[in-house]
């Protein structure tokens, strides 16, 4: 996580293309180790595509939890009444597991 957070700071800061050394730089700046493999890997995933794209599939990856209400809103009656059950089921879940999310960008993990 934070090799992608480094990796968008210095895209917001105005370098369309960050280089390795970049997200180094940023990285160093806040003392956080760096796991060579792990930046060598997310310069992998992201050469040659755009910033755009790459947050639009990721959107796109986060949109599920929408997914049970409009197919079940699809097949109308019974089926809309079935897929509420199962939103709230996913919901109840989704809940119980938010307490547990504790994070920092700088987590050897």
């Amino acid at each position: 996580m934070r090799f992608v957070a480094a990796y968008l700071m210095a895209t917001i800061g105005g370098n369309a293309s960050p280089t390795k050394d970049d997200v180094r730089a940023i990285l160093g700046a806040v003392g956080a180790d760096i796991d060579e493999d792990k930046l060598g890997y997310l310069f992998d995933q992201v050469a040659g595509k755009d910033l755009a794209e790459i947050l639009a599939a990721g959107s796109e990856m986060l949109a599920f939890g929408a997914a049970p209400a409009t197919a079940a809103a699809a097949t109308g009656g019974g089926a809309a009444a079935a897929g509420e059950k199962e939103e709230e089921k996913v919901e109840e879940k989704e809940e119980e597991g938010e307490d547990d999310i504790v994070f920092s960008l700088f987590d050897d993990e």
